[in-house]
């Protein structure tokens, strides 16, 4: 009696498949047991550019200036919604420089993406200590607010930070 198709003992296909040796490339001689490239292998960072440094620094005067134009905004926003008691979101949201304040920090977080493939992060973000200074100095000469001694104490202590920084990586 012949025997049916479906006992058959010769593999099909999928079965043949599962019998071919699996070939595992050997490991590459640049890497580590951690699949990491060894340390004297790994590609030197690159100095920083002027173009770099524009761009970050492009990046940090926009995240101020967007940050600037919300406060204003919502200030507007705020008087806006206890003049006509309707909601504040609603308020802020119909506001043209909150909206503009969105915009330009939506191209402030655009150039900073474009910052951190070019710099590294340890060096790129200390420079948000200007924008730091940027915000305080905007707040008292656009925002009419008020800084202490001490707000200017601390801001300087900021700064001073960022230059250490950058010296040292100097």
């Amino acid at each position: 009696m012949p025997k049916s198709s479906d006992t058959d003992d010769r593999p099909g296909p999928e079965k043949r498949l599962a019998l071919l040796p699996v070939k595992r490339p050997a490991q590459s001689r640049q890497q580590h047991e951690t699949g990491l490239p060894r340390r004297e292998e790994t590609p030197r960072r690159r100095p920083l550019t002027i173009g770099s440094m524009a761009l970050l620094l492009f990046s940090v005067a926009t995240a101020a200036t967007g940050q600037v134009m919300l406060k204003h905004g919502m200030h507007i926003a705020v008087g806006r919604a206890a003049a006509t008691r309707a909601s504040l979101a609603i308020a802020a949201a119909t506001t043209p420089w909150v909206l503009l304040g969105l915009v330009v920090f939506g191209i402030s977080a655009t150039a900073w993406l474009a910052t951190l493939s070019r710099v590294p992060l340890s060096v790129a973000y200390p420079f948000n200590a200007l924008g730091y200074l940027g915000i305080v100095t905007a707040s008292i000469l656009v925002l009419h607010e008020r800084a202490n001694v001490w707000t200017w104490a601390g801001t300087l202590l900021v700064v001073s930070g960022l230059i250490m920084v950058v010296l040292a990586r100097a």
